[in-house]
Formats: C-alpha cells, sequence, structure tokens
C-alpha cells in the first residue's frame, strides 16, 4: 500500500512539473520575408537574397522548450526552403527544410509556416536556405538559453555575443553554381570571408564596417561562434585570449580551453572569454582549414574587433592604434585541427547504446564521370575532359523533383526512391591509398536506408581518396549522435573499437570526418521522418554527398510523425 501512495505521489509530482514546466514555455512568432537586398561588399554593390532584408538574417532567440512559428514569405526570383539545423524536430518533420527530402521549395510568391518545439536543447543552433546555394546570405543564429528557472552549468556571462562566419561572393552565388553545374568544374572560390555579414579590416572598402564585440576589463563573457561558410572548414581565435569551449551543437560539453577553434560548415562552438588583458582592442580572425592537397581555396582572413570599453576608438586614435592581430594556424594544420575536435567530451556519463541493430559502414568522398561521346568539351571541365561528382558507398545522390522524399513516404507513392542503400561499401578496397581509376565514377540514384523506430545504430564514416582527399563535414537531420572516435587511415575494426569512447562522447549534429581518415557515431532512431545525412560543404552535397534514413513510425502519437500541415507546398 505504502508503494502504491509512494508511486502515485511521484507521479502527481512529475505531473505537477510538467505543468509547470509548460506554463512557462512561450511561443515565439516570426515573419520571414525572403527578398532581394541592396548589399555593398568588397567596393561593390550586389541584390542579393535576404530574410527581412538583413544579412545576416534575424537571431532567433528562445528558451528551451520553446516553441516557433516561422511564416515564411517568398518574394524573391528563386525557390527558397528554410532549415533549422540541428534541431531535433521530434515527429515535426514537416518542418525540418531540406528542399525535396521534407517538402518542395516554396516557389516565388509562395509561403509556408514551421512550426517546431525545441525540445532538450540548450546552447546555439542556426537556420539556414536549405535551396541551391541560397544560404550563402540567407542565415541567421538560433540562441536556446535555459528553461525559465534553470541556469547554465557555468557562472552566468555578463554579456553573450553571436559570431556568425561566413562566406562572400563578388558575384551572384545563384551564377557560380550554375555555371560550375552547366561546365562539371569546381565552382569559383569566395572573394571573402565574413564575420556577422562584413569582411573586416584586411579587405578593400570594409574597415569602417567592420564588426565590434564590446568587453570590459575583469568580466566574462559568452561568444556563439557558428560557421555559416558554403564550403569551408575554418580556423578561429581571438588575439591574446584563450577560449574556454563549453557548448557544441546545442549540448553542454566539459569545458576545456584552447586558443584555436576549428568549425566545419555546420558546427557551433559556445566559448568562455574572461577580459584579462590590457584594455585595448584586439582583432578577431578566421581563415580557412584546407585539408584537401591542390585545391584552390579562398586564402583571405576576415577580423572583427574585441574592443576593451575603456579603449574605445576614436578617429584620431584609429589611425595609429591598429588592433593587435593573433597568429593563425597554417591553412594545412592538420594536427591543430584534431586537437581539437578530439577534446570535445560529454560532462558526465551518458547513455551510449551497445548493443546494435543496424550498423553501416559509408565511404564518403569526390569522384568524376565520364563524359558520354559527343559531349560538348565546356561542359566537360572537369579533370581530364571529366565532370566532378561525389558519393556515399559509390551511390551519388540524386534530389527527386515531382516529390519530397517524405511525401512519397507518407503517401506510399511508387518510383521516387528505392530503399536499397548499401549498409557498406559494394567494393572493398584501399580507402585512403591509390584508389583505381576503376572505382572513380558513382552510380546515380534515390536510394534512402529504411530504419525501425528505435533501432540502435552505429555508423562508421570513411574517408576516401578518390580524386583528392579532404575533411568533410558529414551533417545528421533530425538527430544529434555520439562521437565515438576518429582516427586517419582507414578503419580497422579489430585495432580501432578499441579507441571508443563509450562513457562520456560528445554529441553532435555534425562531424567533421578527418581527412583520409574516419569517424564512428551512434544515434538511436527515436524520430520517424526522412532524414538526410549529408556533407556540409555545399559543392559536396550538390555533387551528391549525401544520403537519407527513413525511419518508420513507433507507437502512439510520441512515437508517429505528424500529419503533414495544410500549406505544405506542392511541387
Amino acid at each position: 500500500m505504502a508503494l502504491v501512495f509512494t508511486t502515485t505521489l511521484l507521479s502527481f509530482l512529475l505531473l505537477v512539473s510538467s505543468l509547470g514546466y509548460l506554463a512557462n514555455a512561450k511561443t515565439h512568432n516570426h515573419d520571414f520575408v525572403v527578398q532581394q537586398t541592396n548589399i555593398k561588399r568588397l567596393c561593390k554593390t550586389h541584390n542579393s537574397i535576404t530574410v527581412n532584408g538583413q544579412f545576416p538574417g534575424p537571431t532567433l532567440e528562445v528558451n528551451n522548450g520553446d516553441t516557433l512559428v516561422i511564416h515564411v514569405v517568398n518574394k524573391a526570383r528563386y525557390n527558397v526552403t528554410i532549415h533549422w539545423h540541428g534541431v531535433r524536430q521530434i515527429t515535426t518533420g514537416w518542418a525540418d527544410g531540406p528542399e525535396f527530402i521534407t517538402q518542395c521549395p516554396i516557389r516565388p510568391g509562395g509561403s509556408y509556416t514551421y512550426r517546431f518545439t525545441i525540445s532538450g536543447q540548450e546552447g546555439t543552433l542556426w537556420w539556414h536556405a536549405h535551396s541551391s546555394w541560397l544560404r550563402a546570405t540567407v542565415y541567421g543564429a538560433i540562441v536556446i538559453h535555459p528553461k525559465l528557472g534553470d541556469s547554465y552549468p557555468f557562472p552566468k556571462p555578463k554579456r553573450d555575443s553571436v559570431i556568425a562566419l561566413g562566406e562572400w561572393w563578388d558575384a551572384n552565388p545563384i551564377d557560380v553554381i550554375r555555371e560550375a553545374t552547366r561546365t562539371g568544374a569546381a565552382p569559383n572560390v569566395s572573394d571573402a570571408y565574413t564575420i556577422n555579414g562584413q569582411p573586416g579590416d584586411l579587405y578593400n572598402c570594409s574597415s569602417k564596417d567592420t564588426v565590434i564585440v564590446p568587453i570590459d576589463s575583469g568580466e566574462t563573457n559568452l561568444i556563439r561562434v557558428i560557421n555559416a561558410a558554403l564550403n569551408q572548414q575554418l580556423f578561429f581565435t581571438i588575439a591574446n585570449h584563450k577560449l574556454t569551449v563549453v557548448g557544441a551543437d546545442a549540448s553542454y560539453v566539459k569545458p576545456f580551453t584552447t586558443s584555436v577553434l576549428m568549425l566545419g560548415p555546420g558546427q557551433t562552438t559556445d566559448v568562455l572569454i574572461k577580459a584579462d588583458q590590457a584594455p585595448a582592442r584586439y582583432y578577431i580572425a578566421a581563415r580557412a582549414y584546407a585539408s584537401a592537397q591542390g585545391a584552390p581555396f579562398d586564402n583571405t582572413t576576415t577580423t572583427a574587433i574585441l574592443e576593451y570599453k575603456t579603449a574605445k576608438c576614436t578617429a584620431a586614435k584609429c589611425v595609429t592604434s591598429k588592433p593587435i592581430m593573433p597568429p593563425l594556424p597554417a591553412y594545412n594544420d592538420t594536427a591543430t585541427a584534431t586537437a581539437f575536435t578530439t577534446s570535445f567530451r560529454s560532462p558526465r556519463k551518458v547513455m551510449v547504446p551497445t548493443e546494435i541493430d543496424d550498423s553501416l559502414f559509408i565511404t564518403a568522398g569526390l569522384g568524376i564521370n565520364q563524359c558520354p561521346p559527343k559531349t560538348r568539351a565546356r561542359n566537360c571541365q572537369g579533370p581530364n575532359g571529366t565532370r566532378f561528382t561525389a558519393s556515399m558507398n559509390n551511390v551519388s545522390f540524386v534530389l527527386p523533383s515531382n516529390f519530397s522524399l517524405l511525401q512519397a513516404h507518407q503517401q506510399g507513392v511508387p518510383g521516387v526512391f528505392t530503399t536499397d542503400f548499401p549498409a557498406k561499401p559494394p567494393v572493398k578496397f584501399d580507402y585512403t591509398g591509390n584508389v583505381s581509376q576503376s572505382l572513380w565514377q558513382p552510380t546515380r540514384g534515390t536510394k534512402v536506408y529504411r530504419l525501425k523506430y528505435g533501432a540502435r545504430v552505429q555508423i562508421v564514416l570513411q574517408g576516401t581518396n578518390i580524386f583528392t582527399a579532404e575533411n568533410h563535414p558529414i551533417h545528421l537531420h533530425g538527430y544529434d549522435f555520439y562521437i565515438l572516435a576518429e582516427g586517419f587511415g582507414n578503419f580497422n575494426p579489430k585495432t580501432d573499437t578499441a579507441k571508443f569512447n563509450l562513457v562520456d562522447p560528445p554529441l553532435r549534429n555534425t562531424v567533421s570526418l578527418p581527412v583520409k581518415g574516419w569517424a564512428v557515431i551512434r544515434f538511436v532512431a527515436d524520430n520517424p521522418g526522412a532524414w538526410i545525412m549529408h556533407c556540409h560543404l555545399d559543392v559536396h552535397i550538390g555533387w551528391g554527398l549525401a544520403m537519407v534514413f527513413l525511419v518508420d513510425n513507433g507507437v502512439g502519437p510520441m512515437q508517429t510523425l505528424e500529419k503533414p500541415p495544410p500549406d505544405l507546398p506542392v511541387c
């Protein structure tokens, strides 16, 4: 009797606590107007695509548990979708946003309302266009504060700043990728990197708009760093200041101190910075981590200024007082990148899946397509008269065009996709060695891998040396995953399994797959829907470096994909 009473009391207290939590949760309504806006950078004005005329777009501030309702109106001349990068989208897959995966695009003149709840995530995420190369200018931050009444797992910082790293083309980015698609060659690299949309002091016509990040002596501030660049991993540092990493991809991490960050496109890192230096002006700087040997890249450096309040810049002083410049790693400094990415741990012991239901081995890398006879040379400007491509397990992913995958799955539409994505490469080879040219050309297809609800999944991601090897930021929609280990060379299950961290591995949504190396991730398939996993270098996803997990419904409404909203765009 006492046991029954205790259990009932506990259930009652949990219910009261839950109701209190729900009462504190808020619904945030926003209007996003996708439109053309004149933006001047690098001495020229471009008619760029923005949200609400802002570049970067609006920062969304919420608390863990809040709901977002965002009405998107497309007044631009291109199709568009918006992806809420890293948001778990539990049962709300229709709001995830990747074009032709969970929705058809919002056509010019059309609209769509995204509805989703932030659940169990705190820190920094971001949103961006997920249609062609529109995310070059269509992106913004999502700042997730703790639930009302809760606090950070570290002393509350005095200030909170967002630094979004981006890339800028002195051209229309859509024209850049369309030209590359026509020729089959790699697209032109960017002309500048940006911090909060501004290139900074080291570029022409940019100094007066350099971003200022304020700080005051003695205070500790939180800086939320986002790599929103289209195609480039970036090193990031602040002159003379140490950075204490406390979060990544909206999950807290065991704090560690570093002088430099490395973020792949899609990744976020939250750092604490203490104002313990002489009051002055210090450069915040970012430049490329370029791991692909021989491949062209933007070798410029973007800057902002960390400015102590007592060292404000006056017109006379600025002429003589240049901010202090930090050293930055060499462009190809893989050792520094690796030291950083392998430092992440969860704050405490976590429940890593130990028994595995679906074990996948997925190769990721570039390739080339031979041009058919009589193809015009201007359309085959890849290496030796070919066209660039990319693949996972030798399948170059092809987006559907008449239905989204989620619609086709939910409505039982045949012929849109097949469920035969291979769980391992069709041919085993020396992935990071000299790869036979007979393996350079992948097959094309819209293939998905089906998972039962609740399946425990392990993926060994293996980089390849086809044409060239490089670091690939691999992002999985709809899920966070534990990164158990990473290494160089070919993954060897006999020796590398012993390196797995099953105690406190970090929880991420984007993993940096090392150049000529491997990484192992695990997650539980507890979110029904169609979830794309792809390289977050946009040039690579366009070439086909992607695949899709189709996760079945479970039991009951909490494990079942919601019905599609009535305003879901049609193809």
